[in-house]
């Protein structure tokens, strides 16, 4: 749903410069035309519009892939037509996102068996994985509060002030009351020591982030980690830890690799990370992964079997595209 409007809702008409037949006369721009037109006048029209957007190769707004390798567009075209969600009629595809959420699992330094698979999915975007992930924590501590007796009415999440956006509508789609670390003049991300102390009985996570959208910065998950096991320790409390890694997940691994934010750290329970942004790769693909498959309810993962055998799905969307996996493996 676009909430933006491009143009005066005046210019009710789409206008053409050729002398073809078909695009000699205006065409209606929010309505359906009487007569159709050739696919080719058709193709020119909206094809000169999309000239009116801006250049991709310069736009450093957005911080998502503008250009991927000529190969990676002949990958995309050839599996564009494929629903990644039929994993009984495109098998490869389940198989080249289940090495995906491997590799990153093993880049994240999760604590996986020599034959151990990993838990993970692959997403729209870190949006997406950033909801699944919330779910699962929500979940999580609903179980564990019921299993106490206790109410589960009144679920919070603990983030600073500087989270995207996608945080914000987890909390408000999903009814978990947002607590948000206020930032201060010369220190634009969370402050740890006072995240811990926002966390109470109904907090399901803290969430972290690696690369603020603000500055980029990688907020302190590691000093995060003990001040919330110190805490835990005297509440009897089992607060878990949320890395938003969508911009330093693929950075950081390489650059800093002895720097501890990832699995490494008892606490972290899952991490999301972005392909289509430091991952080189065009905007459309996330993913998340946890740390064990008890980090993730069996009840949020769905089975169906009317597409052929049985098959587990943890996903917000049904049908994708499976033209992006295909390129980040």
């Amino acid at each position: 749903m676009v909430l933006s409007r491009a143009v005066s809702q005046s210019d009710v008409s789409v206008h053409s410069t050729f002398a073809s037949r078909y695009v000699r006369t205006s065409l209606p721009r929010f309505t359906m035309p009487d007569n159709s037109i050739p696919k080719e006048a058709a193709y020119q029209i909206i094809n000169d519009e999309l000239m009116l957007d801006g250049n991709p190769r310069l736009n450093l707004a957005s911080f998502v892939t503008t250009w991927m390798e000529p190969e990676c567009d002949k990958l995309i075209m050839s599996s564009i037509n494929k629903n990644y969600v039929d994993m009984d009629e495109y098998p490869v595809t389940t198989e080249l996102q289940n090495r995906c959420v491997n590799m990153i699992a093993h880049l994240f330094n999760a604590p996986l068996g020599e034959s151990e698979a990993a838990v993970g999915v692959g997403t729209v975007g870190s949006s997406e994985a950033i909801m699944l992930a919330g779910l699962a924590f929500k979940r999580k501590w609903q179980n564990r509060r019921r299993a106490q007796g206790l109410p589960v009415d009144k679920p919070n999440i603990v983030t600073g002030a500087n989270v995207q956006v996608c945080w914000e509508k987890f909390a408000r789609y999903f009814e978990v009351e947002l607590k948000e670390v206020k930032l201060r003049e010369g220190y634009y991300v969370m402050d740890p020591e006072k995240a811990v102390e926002l966390v109470d009985e109904n907090t399901i996570c803290v969430a972290a982030i690696l690369g603020s959208t603000l500055n980029g910065e990688f907020e302190d998950v590691k000093l995060l980690n003990d001040l919330l096991v110190k805490k835990n320790e005297e509440t009897g409390w089992d607060t878990p830890i949320h890395v938003d890694a969508a911009s330093g997940g693929f950075i950081a691994p390489f650059l800093y690799p002895e720097l501890e934010w990832d699995f490494r750290l008892p606490l972290v329970k899952s991490i999301n990370v972005s392909g289509h942004k430091y991952g080189l790769v065009y905007a459309g693909i996330g993913w998340v992964v946890w740390r064990s498959k008890d980090d993730l309810p069996d009840e949020l993962i769905f089975h169906i079997n009317y597409l052929g055998a049985d098959q587990p799905t943890f996903t917000l969307n049904f049908s994708k595209a499976k033209s992006l996996l295909s390129t980040t493996n």
